[in-house]
C-alpha cells in the first residue's frame, strides 16, 4: 500500500508504469492472436487502460491509451507492422477503439476526482463533527471541576463562614478532587495530540508493575468510595522493563473508565500474569458490562456509549489503545457473564527478578 501511494505522488513512475503494462498485455497478446483475433486484444488492451485510470491521473492514461492505439494498429490490425489499415471496418473499429480509450481515461479519472472530494467532503464533516463533540464534552468535563474549585475557594475565603474543621477538609477534598479531573482531562488531551503527531515512543526501563497498579488504584479511589477495589500482586511477578509512564496512563484510563460506568456498589479486580515473554494485566468488575455492539468502538476517538449519563470526552480509551499499541502490546474488551465487563491489556516485555539486576 505504502508502494502504491509513492508511486501515485511520482508522475514519472505512472509514465513508465502505465506503458510496461500496455506492453505486457501486448508482447503475450501478439503471440495468441491467431487464436484470440485481434478484437479480443482491443478489448484486453482496454482493460488495461481502465485499470490504469483506476489507479493513475488522467495524463499517464491518455499516452497508456495512445499508445495501446498505435501498438495495437501496428502489431495487430492487418497489414501488419505499418501504421496503415487495410479495410474501411478495420479503420472504423481503430477509430472507436481510439475514442473509447481516450473517453475511458478521461471519465474514469473524473469519477475518481468527483469520489475523492466526495470522500474528503465526508471526512471534513466527520472531523468537524467529533472536534464539536470533544468541544462539548470538554466545556462540561472542565467547568464542572472549575466551578467546583471556585466555589469551595470563594467559602473558604469569606470571612463570614464559621465553618468547622471538618466542613474545611471537606471543601480542601472537593479542590483535590476537582483539581485531579482537570489534570486528567489535560493529561489526555495532550496524549491525544501525542499519538496524533505521531511522536510517541516509549523509553523502556525497569519496574514494579504491581507498585504501578496500587499507585493508579490509590489515585482513584476519592472518586470511587462505593467501589471495592481488590489486587493482590503474585510475589514470583517478575520486574519488567517497560515505559511506566505510558502503562501508569493506560491502566488511570480504564480505571477511571470502570469508574465512571459502574454503579455504586460494583466490584473491581486486578490481575497480573506473565507468560511467552508477555505482561498482561486484566481488570474485571462486576457492573452493567457494554452493549455487545459497542464492544468494537469503545477505542475509537471522541466515541461515548449511546445514552451513557457518563461525563467524559471520549478520549480515555482511543489513548488505552494508542500508547499500548505504541508498546507493542494489544488491548481488548469482553463482557463477562453473567453481568460485567473485562480490560486485557498485553505487552511484550523484558522481563528480570531482582536476583538478576546486580549487573543492570
Amino acid at each position: 500500500m505504502h508502494f502504491i501511494q509513492q508511486i501515485k505522488r511520482n508522475t514519472g513512475f505512472q509514465y513508465l508504469i502505465a506503458i510496461l503494462i500496455i506492453v505486457l498485455i501486448a508482447v503475450p497478446s501478439f503471440f495468441l492472436v491467431k487464436y484470440i483475433g485481434y478484437k479480443v486484444v482491443a478489448l484486453l488492451l482496454l482493460l488495461g487502460v481502465s485499470l490504469l485510470a483506476m489507479l493513475f491521473d488522467i495524463m499517464p492514461v491518455v499516452a497508456a491509451a495512445f499508445l495501446s492505439a498505435l501498438l495495437w494498429n501496428f502489431f495487430f490490425i492487418p497489414p501488419l507492422y505499418k501504421f496503415s489499415i487495410g479495410t474501411t471496418e478495420d479503420v472504423l473499429l481503430f477509430l472507436m477503439y481510439f475514442v473509447i480509450a481516450i473517453l475511458n481515461a478521461v471519465l474514469t479519472s473524473k469519477i475518481r476526482k468527483a469520489e475523492q472530494k466526495a470522500r474528503e467532503r465526508e471526512e471534513r464533516q466527520n472531523t468537524i463533527k467529533l472536534y464539536n463533540t470533544l468541544l462539548n464534552s470538554l466545556s462540561h468535563e472542565l467547568r464542572t471541576p472549575i466551578s467546583t474549585i471556585i466555589g469551595a475557594i470563594d467559602t473558604l475565603k469569606n470571612p463570614g463562614m464559621q465553618l468547622s474543621e471538618n466542613n474545611r477538609q471537606e471543601l480542601l477534598m472537593e479542590i483535590d478532587i476537582a483539581s485531579m479531573r482537570l489534570n486528567r482531562q489535560v493529561e489526555n488531551l495532550l496524549s491525544m495530540s501525542r499519538l496524533e503527531s505521531g511522536f510517541v515512543k516509549p523509553k523502556p526501563d525497569w519496574c514494579d508493575i504491581a507498585e504501578i497498579i496500587n499507585r493508579v488504584i490509590q489515585n482513584n479511589l476519592h472518586e470511587a468510595t462505593h467501589r471495592k477495589f481488590y489486587f493482590k500482586p503474585s510475589d514470583s511477578l517478575p520486574l519488567f522493563k517497560m515505559d511506566e509512564g505510558f502503562i501508569e496512563l493506560v491502566l488511570q484510563n480504564i480505571i477511571h473508565n470502570t469508574i465512571q460506568y459502574t454503579p455504586d456498589g460494583s466490584e473491581v479486580w486486578v490481575e497480573t500474569r506473565y507468560a511467552n515473554k508477555e505482561c498482561t494485566i486484566i481488570i474485571t468488575d462486576n457492573g452493567k458490562g457494554f452493549p455487545e455492539n459497542e464492544l468494537s468502538n469503545v477505542f475509537e476517538k471522541f466515541h461515548r456509549l449511546p445514552n451513557s449519563s457518563a461525563g467524559g470526552t471520549g478520549l480515555g480509551l482511543s489513548i488505552v489503545k494508542g500508547f499500548t499499541e505504541a508498546h507493542g502490546g494489544r488491548v481488548y474488551l469482553e463482557n463477562t457473564k453473567p453481568h460485567g465487563a473485562r480490560f486485557i491489556v498485553t505487552i511484550p516485555a523484558e522481563e528480570s527478578y531482582i536476583k538478576d539486576l546486580h549487573d543492570e
